[in-house]
């Protein structure tokens, strides 16, 4: 039963960390803005590493 209960906690904060980077960068895109002085196309840039990230993690 444990190794169950072990095994569930594993898979719920993999799901929580798959979802999580997408939600940060539109929160965190204006203050990475000012302060590394990019254009706001480079959060495009930034989404698709995230992006590629995921699929690759979730492999």
């Amino acid at each position: 039963m444990k190794k169950s209960v072990l095994f569930l906690g594993l898979i719920y904060l993999i799901f929580i960390s798959l979802g999580l980077p997408d939600s940060i960068l539109g929160v965190a895109w204006p203050s990475m803005n000012s302060d590394f002085q990019v254009a706001a196309s480079s959060a495009g840039i930034v989404a698709m590493v995230i992006s590629i990230g995921t699929i690759l993690s979730s492999f």
